[in-house]
């Protein structure tokens, strides 16, 4: 029997080689746990029944579950050999956005540094 090449990508497997769940099932989970996710968060958001300081590390934590969600079930990135540029771009977009968000803090702080003082027999305005 001959073997049947595809061009492809370089470490891109051939569609037929593939193994595990269709891409339609894929995709359904995918769905079906950002929808439970962003649900959650509304009721987290709107609830009397958290502990009120809690509320934002719960945001934060489903944020996180959201992120997770959206990079393994839409946009594929795996820790599979194969995946290792999407991995690194990636880590570099986390990294470029760490330093934007760290300079723009810096900065800020930098700056209510060297604000002067309001004078105390200025009056506030309401």
């Amino acid at each position: 029997m001959t073997e049947i090449r595809y061009d492809g990508a370089s470490g891109a497997t051939p569609a037929l080689a593939k193994e595990g769940p269709s891409g339609v099932l894929v995709y359904t989970t995918g769905l079906f746990l950002a929808v439970i996710l962003t649900a959650t968060s509304f009721w987290v958001a709107n609830t009397s029944l958290l502990w009120a300081p809690g509320v934002g590390l719960g945001l934060a934590v489903l944020a996180i579950a959201q992120m997770g969600v959206h990079l393994v079930f839409f946009l594929h990135i795996t820790t599979a050999p194969g995946n290792t540029n999407n991995v690194l771009a990636l880590a570099f977009g986390l990294l470029i956005v760490f330093l934007v968000v760290a300079g723009s803090l810096w900065i800020m702080g930098d700056l209510s540094h060297m604000m002067p003082a309001m004078p105390a027999s200025m009056p506030m305005r309401h």
